[in-house]
């Protein structure tokens, strides 16, 4: 029986330039929700940003935010469950790394709030408006005064290209993901870590969830789920780790409705 649903956003709900949620996937969550199925939004997005992207089920939500270093429970704003820190020396050496590196940006992820020290204007109206996400500038990463949960690279050139040049110095200290063509992303935590501390705070058994992803950074979290399903459009070799694949999540979320009851 699933009692948890966790879906990545970009590329799975979301597809190509898309900024909406289907209100499709709003009907299902309540269809859910009426049958004591949670639904988990787990993406590399801040929680602000995912509460706006689901605004007319965001109160009755649980949020995988940044990859998994932050979890918060349903609520206007709901609490937060857990949270996954790196250590700040290292994590500003890293930023310093990335921004020596032209053409990319540096992104740095506090528990709801975005940091950026841009090189070119463009990367701020992209975080700022098109992901949503809140949005502060810095000169450099040492201004930030919160604890730092994640950091990111924004790759023009995309973001293949930039893990080897970062990979070998970091990939060991760090989990280290492509986050979608242009984004590298550096974390403590993974989609598995937030999905496993979100079953231990809500006593959900890993065997009880059901997952949707299809790049790199959700493997961690499909390889938990007891439930996994790939895209159909993911690349070959994510798609042959998994047995479920689906071409979008709505058309399967009502046969898990339909095998709970059962």
């Amino acid at each position: 029986m699933i009692r948890l649903i966790a879906s990545d956003i970009d590329g799975t709900l979301l597809h190509g330039e898309q900024t909406e949620i289907s209100p499709v996937i709003f009907q299902e969550i309540r269809r859910l929700r009426e049958q004591g199925i949670l639904f988990c939004p787990a993406s590399g997005r801040q929680y602000s940003s995912l509460r706006r992207l689901f605004a007319p089920v965001a109160d009755e939500l649980i949020y995988l935010c940044e990859n998994g270093a932050v979890v918060y429970g349903p609520g206007n704003p709901g609490p937060m469950l857990c949270k996954t820190p790196m250590s700040r020396a290292r994590a500003l050496e890293l930023c310093g790394d990335i921004l020596s590196l032209p053409g990319r940006e540096v992104l740095i992820s506090g528990a709801n709030t975005s940091y950026l020290c841009p090189k070119h204007p463009d990367i701020v109206d992209h975080i700022r408006y098109f992901v949503g996400n809140n949005t502060v500038l810095l000169s450099t990463p040492e201004e930030i005064t919160e604890d730092i949960i994640k950091v990111s690279a924004y790759c023009r050139d995309g973001a293949a290209g930039t893990e080897p040049l970062l990979s070998p110095k970091w990939g060991s200290e760090f989990r280290c993901a492509v986050a979608g063509e242009k984004w590298l992303d550096f974390t403590l935590a993974d989609k598995g870590t937030g999905l496993a501390q979100l079953c231990s705070a809500l006593g959900i058994s890993l065997d009880e969830t059901a997952a949707f992803g299809d790049n790199y950074n959700d493997l961690p979290m499909l390889r938990l789920a007891g439930s996994p399903y790939i895209m159909e459009h993911a690349a070959p070799e994510l798609r042959s780790q998994f047995p479920r694949h689906c071409r979008r999540v709505e058309d399967i979320l009502p046969a898990i409705r339909a095998g709970n009851e059962h």
